[in-house]
Parts: C-alpha cells; sequence; structure tokens
C-alpha cells in the first residue's frame, strides 16, 4: 500500500504572506480581520473581513503576468512557491510525468466577473479584456501551477464550497494512494471579497455585524458569536509517496492517513441535525486509517461562528468521539484568519502540519462567554504547547458537503 506524506506547506492569509508570517500570528493570538478596503462598503451592513495585506504580486511573477490573473489565482501560485520551496521538490524531466496539481476555489473570478460586466454595460464588449475567462476559470489556479513548475501530472480542480480545499487535498491523497502520480500540489485558494460576495452572504445573514470590533467579530464557540468573516487567501501542501519523499531525504511534516467525505442530503445551507454528516464524514476518515477515536490528539475544527455551524459540529465531536472528546483539543484557526471560504481546508490542513511539526496547539481567541451547549476544550485564546500524535480537519459546506482529513505524525 503507498502511503502519502506531506513535504512543504505554502500559506497566504489575512494574517501575513508566507508561512512564518502566518505561524507566527497563530501562535501570539493575532487577528486579521479589519475593515473592508476593496470597496465602498458603506451601503453593506457588514464593512469588515480577512483582507490579505500588503500582497505584492512581484514578489512571485513580473508585473505583465499578474495583469493576465485573477487575484485568487495570484494567491494560489504564491503558496504553492512557497510550499515548493518548503518541500525542496525539484520537477524535472525525469518526474514531470508524476506530479500533479490539484487546486481548489469555491466562487474563482468573482471579482473579474463583477469588474468587467460593469465595463461591458458602461462601455461595451470592446472594453472586455482578452483574458477575461482564463481570469475566471479556476481550474487556471492549477493550471498556472502546472505551467510554472513544468508538472504534467494530473491537472484538477475542486469545486465544493467552504469544503473545497480539503476536498482537494483528500482527492490528491488518493490520486496517489492508487499510483497516478507520486506527487501532488494541492489545496485552495479564495479571494472574493467584493460587493457582489459580501452583500450576497449579508444578505443570508450568515456574516457577523461587529462592524465596531473587527478583531473580535470572528468567536468560534462562544456564546455571543453572530456569524462569520469572509476572508481570503490560499493554503497549498506538497504530497509525495513516502518511499519517494524518503529517498530524496525530504522533510515530512505529517502522513496523511484518512480522508472522509459525505453529504448531509439535507438542506442548502443549514447543516443536518445534530451534524450527523459531518459525523459520518469523520468516522470515515478514521476507519479508512484503521485509527481508534481514542488515538486522535487535536482537531482543527471548521468552526466558522456562526450559531448552527459550531453547535452541530460540537454535537458530531461527542457523537464520534464519546468519552475521549472532553480530551481532545479542538480549536478554531479561523478566529485569526477568518473564514478562507474555498481556501480554508488548505490552510487548515497547513496549519495542522505546522502543529504538529512544532509541537504547539493554535488557540481558538475571543472565546470569552462560555455556551454552555458547547463544553469541549476550545483551546481558549492562548496557544498551548503539545506533542500531537494524530491531528484531524474538518471543513463543512453548504450543500452539506462535508470533508475530514487526518494526520499522523511520523
Amino acid at each position: 500500500m503507498r502511503r502519502v506524506v506531506i513535504t512543504g506547506v505554502g500559506t497566504v492569509s489575512s494574517l501575513g504572506t508566507g508561512n512564518s508570517a502566518n505561524w507566527d500570528a497563530l501562535t501570539s493570538g493575532t487577528c486579521g480581520i479589519g475593515p473592508i478596503t476593496r470597496f465602498d462598503a458603506s451601503d453593506i451592513p457588514v464593512k469588515i473581513a480577512g483582507e490579505v495585506k500588503g500582497f505584492n504580486a512581484e514578489d512571485f511573477f513580473d508585473k505583465k503576468e499578474a495583469k493576465k490573473m485573477d487575484l485568487f489565482i495570484q494567491y494560489a501560485m504564491a503558496a504553492a512557491q512557497f510550499a515548493m520551496t518548503d518541500s525542496g521538490l525539484v520537477v524535472n524531466e525525469e518526474n514531470a510525468e508524476r506530479v500533479g496539481v490539484l487546486v481548489g476555489s469555491g466562487l474563482g473570478g468573482l471579482p473579474t466577473i463583477e469588474k468587467y460586466h460593469i465595463a461591458m454595460m458602461e462601455g461595451g464588449v470592446k472594453k472586455i479584456s482578452p483574458f477575461f475567462i482564463p481570469m475566471l476559470l479556476i481550474n487556471l489556479a492549477p493550471g498556472m501551477i502546472s505551467i510554472k513548475y513544468g508538472a504534467k501530472g494530473p491537472n484538477i480542480s475542486s469545486v465544493s464550497a467552504c469544503a473545497t480545499g480539503t476536498h482537494s487535498i483528500g482527492d490528491a491523497f488518493h490520486i496517489i494512494k492508487r499510483g497516478d502520480a507520486d506527487a501532488m500540489i494541492a489545496g485552495g485558494t479564495e479571494s472574493t471579497i467584493t460587493p457582489l460576495a459580501v452583500g450576497g452572504f449579508a444578505a443570508m445573514k450568515a456574516l457577523s455585524t461587529r462592524n465596531d470590533a473587527p478583531e473580535k467579530a470572528s468567536r468560534p464557540f462562544d456564546k455571543d458569536r453572530d456569524g462569520f468573516i469572509m476572508a481570503e487567501g490560499a493554503g497549498i501542501v506538497v504530497m509525495e509517496e513516502y518511499e519517494s519523499a524518503k529517498k530524496r531525504g525530504a522533510r515530512i511534516y505529517a502522513e496523511v492517513v484518512g480522508y472522509g467525505l459525505s453529504g448531509d442530503a439535507y438542506h442548502m445551507t443549514a447543516p443536518a441535525a445534530g451534524g450527523e454528516g459531518a459525523a459520518r464524514c469523520m468516522k470515515m476518515a478514521l476507519n479508512n486509517a484503521g485509527v481508534s477515536p481514542d488515538q486522535v490528539t487535536y482537531i482543527n475544527a471548521h468552526g466558522t461562528s456562526t450559531p448552527f455551524n459550531d453547535l452541530n459540529e460540537t454535537l458530531a465531536i461527542k457523537s464520534v468521539f464519546g468519552g475521549h472528546a472532553s480530551k481532545l483539543m479542538v480549536s478554531s484557526t479561523k478566529s485569526m484568519t477568518g473564514h478562507l471560504l474555498g481556501a480554508a481546508g488548505g490552510i487548515e490542513a497547513a496549519i495542522c502540519c505546522m502543529a504538529m511539526d512544532k509541537g504547539v496547539v493554535p488557540p481558538t481567541i475571543n472565546y470569552e462567554t462560555p455556551d454552555p451547549e458547547l463544553d469541549l476544550d476550545y483551546v481558549p485564546n492562548t496557544a498551548r504547547n503539545a506533542s500531537i500524535e494524530y491531528a484531524m480537519s474538518n471543513s463543512l459546506g453548504f450543500g452539506g458537503t462535508n470533508a475530514t482529513l487526518l494526520f499522523k505524525k511520523i
């Protein structure tokens, strides 16, 4: 049986660009959420988001190339560069056909669609860029990464709302496991802090309106949570077949040992009662790995800071882990990054790997008022030193789509 390990991670978020910036912020309990600057949000009830600040595209590609890429593609390219540098994997003539890319996004090039719709309405078809279609297509994220590195293996995108990044890594895990590739660059990317996206989520009453204190707005599992915070960025990992990675002397963060995926078959946006679908998903990941619930040390929760998600995910964890649930460390790093939508699972998988490598569990910040219905150890407010043998990462998306990854320390 082929084993799959993670040898590199790359992160871009509201906490910073690059792994050091993100890890330092995560372990110090820093929040990246602030007032929206991308557009005038005065007519929208939600005026805060987790914007990536100070991103310089020319650090990763030339100015001419940047103009051909929507920001979600740029973030994917940057995170992939961090991950590839971190892993030390070199794609050459000998292995090119055995290295693939699987990077997804929830909404893709929505900013490009909004921009050129306005341009066309004001000036006609002649105002549409010839790069309009490539800029908005989700599969251009893995496409551009493959072009940059010469990776000629499987090249696809997963699109499953907020579970996209986790599904991408899980599907890449299966691709390597079954022998269709020896290495995959995988994860999620997103950049949709736009009037239409923020306005749309606000119309659903899904977002926090704590505009006067943005750094306090994302408060997963807290009694006073009132919605999630839209954010952007990318999380990419380099995955390799274990023997290949070992042979080249690669640094190994963790082994991917389990992957679960399920559907609620319940509601367009609300989770199934009691987190039944999420529970099945976690059980599948554990069964897939042959790991008992009491072996798991840490869960990076989906933890969106919405009333329904946090309750139902907690119930799902208690259902799966039974008495061991009270001994688990469960934190939501969305309290600091905000919710990266399709990129959330990618960056949270990277965070799990860094946490296992460094022996530190990032906290759930803004945990001030315990909710009597939510009684797990949410690692409140302060990072915690801990040896992590098995870590789990959950992602749950609209449409009732669920994904879980299980990592093992080597």
